[in-house]
């Protein structure tokens, strides 16, 4: 294991800014997010460290290696990819052995000469990755005759063979339904909890950044936004960006002035948010602000100081989703145990002062 840390690493495509002075690091045996939208740089971040893109600024290091003018294939890392890139003519066993074959590992110890593995130490190792990802009654087969999870694991478990002091993972779940996207990423929790192996995973979905990843990292544009918890990016978003990109449906923002006509508050036209309390005092009368509230905590109330007009609503069984606008921005509610409002009417909404978000106009960064 080992950990990677990027230190102002740039990477342009002639004049295209791809990643832009990212600073990053990824401890020992963590699992690691890269999120953020189609176009963003997180798949270029992966494949810098693989050694798959030159690197044209900064410096890349895998534990205490600089690893910059390394050879890809001396860097001890593993990447998983998008498309599982299995070789078609060969069964699941060889697909597995593959990387064994051509790479000298210290089996000896880390003080012995790096040599090949024979052939029963390569089949154990085939075994061991076939078991804890459960292959076992596959690898007669061949790519053809799998379905699209077991082609996945496969991948996994090619991976996993080599030991590697790091998995880089691109995208692996994006060719998967949604059954078996939930069912993987389990496995592949539960197998980062068993080989306790550096990860660094990208991809665009935050469902499986949210549920999978020890921290994330999210990326717009080439630069670095935040870099946390799953709880601190959702719960304190540093930005408008974090704050709209995170949350399935995402935050609502709306524009509004300070006023403490009232009681301070945020007015957008006729409704009024409450102020966090560290914030009452830093802000000035008539100041425009963003503000900012996750759909689960806008609570239907008969005295909420926030009229919402119902445009139309999904009721999920668990929980039901009202679409509709306040004073003209679109608002999204989401109410657990209640029975759905009428499209077409005004409910009035509250929210806790606690769980109110207010951003800078111009920077979009947030008020803390």
């Amino acid at each position: 294991m080992a950990s990677v840390t990027f230190e102002n690493v740039t990477k342009r495509f002639d004049d295209v800014v791809a990643v832009d002075a990212l600073d990053l690091a990824v401890d020992d045996g963590e699992f690691m997010v890269l999120l953020g939208p189609s176009g963003c740089g997180k798949t270029t971040a992966l494949r810098m460290i693989a050694g798959l893109e030159h690197i044209t600024d900064g410096k890349l290091l895998i534990g205490d290696q600089v690893v910059n003018d390394i050879d890809p294939a001396r860097r001890d890392v593993s990447m998983v990819f998008q498309s599982y890139a299995l070789y078609p003519h060969m069964t699941v066993q060889r697909n597995i052995e593959s990387p064994l074959l051509v790479r000298r590992y210290h089996a000896d110890g880390p003080d012995q000469p790096a040599r090949k593995l024979t052939r029963t130490e390569r089949g154990e190792r085939v075994d061991e990755a076939a078991r804890v990802l459960g292959l076992d009654g596959l690898l007669k087969r061949k790519p053809a005759a799998l379905s699209g999870g077991q082609r996945q694991r496969v991948a996994l478990a090619r991976a996993f063979v080599g030991r590697p002091q790091a998995f880089l993972m691109d995208e692996p779940l994006s060719n998967l339904d949604a059954k078996l996207r939930a069912q993987t990423r389990l496995e592949l929790v539960d197998l980062h909890r068993r080989v306790e192996t550096t990860v660094v995973y990208v991809t665009h979905d935050q469902v499986e950044a949210m549920t999978m990843a020890h921290r994330i990292a999210i990326l717009s544009a080439g630069r670095l936004q935040q870099v946390g918890t799953p709880q601190e990016v959702y719960e304190a978003p540093v930005n408008l960006f974090v704050a709209q990109f995170i949350g399935t449906p995402p935050m609502n923002t709306l524009t509004g002035a300070f006023t403490t006509e009232g009681g301070p508050a945020i007015g957008v036209g006729g409704s009024r948010f409450p102020v966090p309390a560290d914030l009452k005092t830093r802000l000035e009368e008539g100041q425009e602000v963003i503000v900012g509230a996750r759909p689960e905590h806008l609570g239907v109330s008969d005295d909420g100081t926030v009229a919402h007009d119902v445009r139309a609503v999904e009721w999920l069984g668990h929980e039901c989703l009202i679409f509709g606008s306040v004073e003209g921005s679109p608002v999204v509610v989401r109410q657990a145990g209640m029975a759905p409002p009428t499209a077409g009417g005004t409910i009035r909404l509250a929210v806790d002062p606690a769980n109110v978000h207010l951003f800078d106009t111009e920077t979009s960064e947030r008020l803390a």
